[in-house]
C-alpha cells in the first residue's frame, strides 16, 4: 500500500523603502490566486497621473489621469485591473495569476510634489501535480509534475531511492522518484519549498 502527502506555501510579500521617492515590493503568489501589487503613495500632494508598466515599455500599460478623471488600458489582459479606485489607492490587481505574469512591474506617480516610483517583482509559484503508482518491476514511483520551484520528494520509512528531473521551457520542473521495497506500506512525501527572492540569499 502506498500513500502520498503534499504541502506548499501560498503567499509571501516582503517590502522595503529604499529612499523617500521609491519603494520595492517582492511578492510571491500561487498560480490561480490573486496578486495585489502595491503603489503606496503617501504624499499629501494630489496625484496628477498614475501609470503602471508591466515588464517592458511595449507591454501592458495601465494609466489614470486625475484632471480628466480618465483611465486607459493598453495591451493589458482582462485579468489586470485597478484593485480600488485609482484616485485614492492605485494598487494593481491580477486575478487569476498565471505563470506568464511573473516579472517586473513599475508604478509611476506624478504629483505636484514630484515623481514617485514604486517597483514590484512578482514571483509565481506553481504547485506540482502529484501521482503515485506501483508495479512489480519498478516498485513505488512518485511523480511531482510541473512544479515551480521543483518539489522535494522523500520516502517514509527512508529508503534508497532514485530520482530524476525534467526542466520544462516554461520554468516548471517535473521530478520522479522510485523505490523498490519489500515493505507492505511506504509513504511518498512531496514538499514544495519557497523559491529564493531576487537579490536575497
Amino acid at each position: 500500500m502506498c500513500s502520498q502527502g503534499c504541502q506548499h506555501n501560498k503567499e509571501v510579500e516582503i517590502s522595503q523603502c529604499d529612499e523617500a521617492k521609491s519603494f520595492l515590493s517582492l511578492t510571491m503568489v500561487v498560480a490561480g490566486h490573486e496578486a495585489v501589487l502595491s503603489c503606496p503613495y503617501a504624499s499629501k500632494a494630489s496625484m496628477l497621473v498614475v501609470i503602471w508598466k508591466m515588464k517592458c515599455s511595449t507591454c501592458c500599460l495601465l494609466a489614470y489621469r486625475s484632471d480628466h478623471n480618465e483611465t486607459r488600458k493598453i495591451n493589458c489582459s482582462e485579468r489586470m485591473m485597478w484593485k480600488y479606485s485609482p484616485d485614492s489607492d492605485p494598487d494593481l490587481r491580477i486575478y487569476p495569476v498565471s505563470l506568464g505574469d511573473e516579472g517586473n512591474y513599475t508604478c509611476e506617480i506624478i504629483s505636484s510634489a514630484g515623481t514617485f516610483l514604486f517597483f514590484s517583482f512578482l514571483t509565481v509559484i506553481v504547485p506540482p501535480t502529484v501521482t503515485l503508482t506501483f508495479d512489480k518491476s519498478t516498485g513505488a514511483v512518485c511523480q511531482a509534475s510541473a512544479g515551480k520551484p521543483a518539489a522535494d520528494i522523500s520516502w517514509i520509512p527512508p529508503n534508497n531511492h532514485s530520482i530524476s528531473e525534467v526542466h520544462h521551457p516554461n520554468g516548471t520542473v517535473t521530478r520522479v522518484s522510485s523505490v523498490n521495497t519489500t515493505l507492505s506500506t511506504v509513504t511518498c512525501l512531496v514538499t514544495h519549498p519557497l523559491p529564493l527572492l531576487p537579490g536575497r540569499a
